[in-house]
């Protein structure tokens, strides 16, 4: 009888056995492209210190001062040391629980002869608690927990890249801006020394009104384009300051805009990307914990065994000799009825797994898109660049022309100021496009996972 007692709990939750695990949707599936839409020739490896390929020691100086002080990256460390300790919460969920308790009592009594007596009692004593987790239960919820570990970490390294990216692309913004502020004050000079002659042509009366006062416009517009250049400036240290974390402050610089070297085109399929990026294994690894947490909760539907046991001594000053307790129990608890709130939950779990697919899915396409946006930038700026250095030059060589029968008065002020205006023009773009060439390539070395390898994620997954 009470073997049928013992099982019967069993037989009665067998009904409820869950079926087969339904399998992510088909159209979160991942499918690589061939080939990258724009290529490019390159085949060069990506060192994990890619900056260094910038070729500027204040560059690498200031993303390895950002890499070690930046606050986010800190408070991704943070959370990594959170998720480490809910993996251990979890697998401690395996190991039997043991406890003590040394209860004592104390009592007065009173004899038949009414003499009154006291008594000093106690009973240590030792218990456990142990949960079979029959159908892993626990053990998946462990899994789930290590995985997410790894998605923490990779999460970690994920901010650490950008983190580098910022500050080199700051780093670049920056020396843009001081390129246009020395443009700007080179322009400046150049519209003062014509709102000179401008002035004295017209009070000798060679010209007239007109021409001074265009002069005297473009000179101030001139001049509102240097302190806007230095707030930008300043702008843009504070931001980097503030990267490295560290209070507003100047930046240290290093090579001028058009000195800072273009590394080599790292090589690469799209395949390969898969591996390469943090943020598609931090998307993998959170796929993996939610299909653990979607089997632990498939296994909660299922019976459990949990084992208890206690033993101790009674110590009594009313006892002639201690007293040896013990207590050994088992008991098998299964779900009958609940009003379908396991089913719920699996249905929620299903839901949430389903989730991750799809976000892996979007993260790795994201990442295609952008190697593939980098890429057809380090190509299309490299164009641009190359096309405006032309039209720079030749700004340069039309404002001398202008320039000269200007003085020579063989034509007006507004030939002159004409030719100023499409040089200023070209230069403050050339600068802009020299600027969108490096953070291109920036962009591609942080697109393509600066350097990272699965092998960098501290956590190892254990058996």
């Amino acid at each position: 009888m009470r073997r049928w007692l013992l099982v019967a709990p069993a037989m009665l939750a067998g009904c409820t056995l869950p079926g087969p695990r339904a399998a992510a949707p088909p159209a979160s599936a991942v499918v690589p492209p061939p080939s990258w839409r724009t290529a490019l020739p390159g085949d060069a490896a990506i060192a994990s210190d890619w900056w260094q390929g910038f070729g500027d020691a204040q560059l690498t100086a200031l993303v390895e001062r950002a890499l070690a002080n930046n606050v986010d990256i800190e408070v991704a460390v943070a959370r990594v040391e959170e998720a480490r300790a809910a993996e251990a919460l979890a697998r401690a969920q395996l190991l039997p629980t043991i406890g003590g308790t040394v209860p004592e009592t104390q009592g007065q009594t009173l004899s038949p002869f009414g003499r009154p007596s006291q008594s000093i009692a106690a009973q240590p004593g030792i218990t456990a608690s142990f949960d079979l987790d029959l159908f892993g239960r626990l053990r998946q919820a462990t899994r789930a927990a290590r995985a997410q570990l790894l998605a923490t970490e990779a999460a970690r390294d994920t901010v650490r890249l950008a983190t580098a990216a910022a500050a080199a692309s700051g780093y670049v913004t920056l020396r843009a801006l001081d390129q246009r502020l020395a443009i700007a004050r080179q322009t400046l000079a150049a519209r003062a020394d014509s709102l000179r002659i401008a002035r004295r042509r017209f009070e000798t009366g060679y010209t007239s009104r007109l021409e001074y006062r265009q002069a005297q416009g473009e000179y101030a517009a001139t001049a509102q384009l240097v302190p806007a250049a230095e707030l930008a400036i300043t702008r843009a240290e504070n931001a980097l300051a503030v990267l490295t974390g560290d209070t507003p402050r100047a930046i240290a610089r290093g090579r001028a805009l058009d000195a800072i070297a273009t590394p080599p085109i790292p090589g690469g399929l799209p395949a390969d990307l898969l591996r390469r990026r943090p943020d598609i294994y931090q998307a993998e690894q959170t796929l993996v914990a939610a299909d653990r947490t979607l089997d632990s909760q498939r296994a909660a539907m299922l019976p459990n065994i949990a084992l208890t046991g206690s033993a101790g001594v009674v110590l009594s000053t009313a006892l002639s000799q201690p007293v040896g307790l013990f207590s050994l129990g088992a008991s098998i608890l299964a779900p009958i009825f609940d009003g379908g709130r396991l089913r719920a939950q699996e249905r929620a779990a299903t839901a949430r797994r389903d989730q991750a697919a799809f976000a892996y899915r979007r993260t790795a396409l994201t990442a295609f898109r952008e190697v593939d946006d980098a890429l057809a930038g380090v190509r299309r700026t490299g164009e641009q660049a190359s096309a405006l250095g032309d039209q720079a030059a030749a700004a340069r060589g039309a404002l001398q022309n202008a320039s000269n029968r200007y003085r020579a008065g063989y034509s007006g002020y507004i030939e002159q100021l004409d030719a100023q205006r499409n040089l200023l023009t070209a230069e403050l773009s050339l600068v802009q496009a020299q600027a969108d060439r490096l953070t291109s390539y920036i962009a591609l070395y942080q697109a393509m996972g600066g350097g990272w390898a699965r092998s960098d994620v501290a956590a190892v997954a254990r058996p």
